[in-house]
């Protein structure tokens, strides 16, 4: 799947290169009758940044989070009604970093996790105003189809939950996988902006 432009509330940054800053994201699993099924939430329409957009629950680290995982956990109860309340239950999946063409920019750590039996999901009306479960196929498709917004990261995310059989698959992968940063890039040419990936023809 090819994302060819910033997402909703991207802006080109003209100026110095701005710090990212230090973020965490909570990918949250359950077992389906079709398979897994990720929880995805959808941000206020009315966001300046993103608006619209569907994605994980997650959002910058707060000097009172002291790490990624207890911020994670509590952008999770935040914007979902979800407490996982052991920073143990996550386990790192992945770092992304905003590529440095964009004003707004985030180091994010992606975690994964099984959803608690039972937990209801409680959108907080505010920053989110929607939330679903989801398989990650249904999700591009959907995102295919133009009936949902998705973000490059949250794409690239559900392409490679795909691959992924179950929850137990899912963490028992993210513990055997070594994190490294992974920072696109954008370029702009005649047709407009194009992200593109490390190892991705034109990156360098």
């Amino acid at each position: 799947m090819e994302v060819d432009r910033p997402g909703p509330g991207e802006e080109l940054n003209k100026g110095e290169v701005t710090e990212p800053r230090q973020a965490a994201t909570a990918m949250v699993l359950r077992d389906g009758d079709a398979g897994l099924e990720v929880l995805l939430v959808q941000r206020n329409p009315e966001s300046r940044f993103m608006g619209g957009a569907w994605v994980f629950p997650g959002g910058a680290v707060q000097p009172e989070d002291g790490d990624h995982a207890s911020a994670a956990l509590r952008e999770l109860e935040e914007e979902a009604g979800v407490d996982l309340r052991d920073v143990e239950a996550l386990v790192p999946f992945s770092r992304w970093i905003t590529p440095a063409a964009l004003k707004v920019r985030f180091d994010t750590v992606f975690f994964v996790a099984a959803a608690p039996e039972g937990a209801a999901v409680r959108i907080d009306g505010a920053e989110c105003v929607d939330a679903r479960w989801i398989s990650p196929s249904e999700a591009l498709d959907a995102y295919s189809k133009g009936e949902m917004t998705l973000v490059f990261p949250t794409i690239k995310h559900l392409e490679e939950l795909t691959g992924l059989r179950s929850v137990k698959d899912a963490l028992d992968t993210a513990r055997q996988r070594d994190v490294q940063a992974v920072e696109p890039r954008v370029v702009v040419g005649d047709s407009g902006a194009r992200v593109i990936l490390p190892g991705e023809h034109g990156y360098e």
